[in-house]
């Protein structure tokens, strides 16, 4: 296993990639039966996966009409390992009728904090994100109540999720970030102008969406389905003709350079950001075994500076139609 990273000004190391876990319970058609959930999700530790994110939005309704909580299938599958595990879970989403509902005002994270140790069964959250900016509070409010809570011993770190740079800025004064998780990908590179500020104020980048949503993993094509309505990936453009076709000259040099490391695309599209900056790890998700070794080995993968250049170069030329990526 490669070196661990460090999760920004924290405490916490963990290995190069971690584990996105809400695909067992949401957005990825429907959810996981419970016990094959929790027995992957231990499987992934015992592969070498250390890093565990998840959420208290991340639900699903299960076949028998139950509600399956993300947070308590990490929970279950990670109670006797919990000492040698990070597990990273979010506040400040709920669904609504007519989308996301943004809400962070202080009394709703103290009910929400409460909710996620209970369903996690711990004692403390090594890492607590803000999900979503939250347009009535301001940063400093919500980087107060964290001070708190880290005080209280309920958590013992925290970051933000999709922020921009004015937003961290004012909270890591307050209350010091480690981790920004953003939508970050070879389709995705908005967020490279967030590496500066990263830098100076040492928080990591955890990438979320790190595979396009599995486009980058080359598995799929046009002719693919996905369940609308249960299945995000049923309506994101990357998932088009036009998004395929576009794709063509990224993919066809990912699978070179997969022949030549030996690897997979997925495989060389992960190592491409691991190789890029030490302080990013990238948290791709699956339900399937194989997939998560693969996930896990890319950390294996070596990409020099030259061929890191060379596929940015590649990306910079392409016009993408992705979910997430702003024009």
């Amino acid at each position: 296993m490669a070196d661990k990273r460090k999760i920004g000004k924290s405490g916490l190391k963990v290995n190069p990639v971690g584990l996105g876990c809400m695909g067992f319970s949401h957005a990825y058609g429907a959810p996981t039966e419970k016990n094959e959930a929790i027995s992957m999700i231990r499987k992934a530790y015992d592969m070498g996966y250390d890093f565990f994110d998840t959420a208290e939005c991340y639900i699903g309704m299960n076949a028998d009409g139950s509600t399956s909580y993300n947070e308590e299938l990490v929970g279950v599958a990670l109670r006797d390992v919990r000492k040698h595990v990070v597990i990273a879970t979010k506040f400040g989403v709920a669904h609504g009728s007519n989308g996301l509902i943004m809400d962070s005002k202080p009394e709703t994270i103290r009910k929400s904090v409460e909710g996620s140790l209970k369903r996690l069964g711990v004692e403390v959250i090594d890492l607590y994100y803000q999900h979503r900016i939250d347009p009535n509070i301001e940063p400093e409010t919500v980087a107060e109540v964290m001070n708190e809570l880290i005080k209280e011993g309920k958590i013992r770190y925290w970051g933000i999720s999709e922020t921009t740079e004015d937003y961290l800025r004012r909270a890591d004064k307050v209350c010091p970030v480690s981790a920004v998780q953003n939508r970050y990908s070879m389709l995705a590179r908005d967020n490279e102008k967030l590496f500066p500020v990263l830098e100076e104020l040492d928080v990591a980048l955890v990438a979320f969406s790190p595979l396009g949503n599995g486009f980058l993993t080359g598995k799929y094509n046009a002719s693919s389905k996905f369940e609308a309505g249960v299945d995000y990936r049923s309506h994101m453009p990357q998932y088009t003709e036009e998004g395929f076709m576009t794709a063509e000259s990224l993919m066809k040099r990912l699978d070179e350079l997969a022949t030549e490391k030996g690897a997979s695309k997925g495989q060389i599209s992960l190592a491409w950001m691991i190789c890029k900056k030490p302080y990013i790890i990238p948290i791709p998700g699956s339900r399937k075994e194989g997939r998560l070794r693969e996930n896990i080995g890319s950390a294996e993968v070596s990409l020099s500076e030259a061929e890191i250049a060379e596929l940015d170069e590649l990306l910079d030329k392409l016009d993408m139609p992705v979910y997430g990526q702003k024009k």
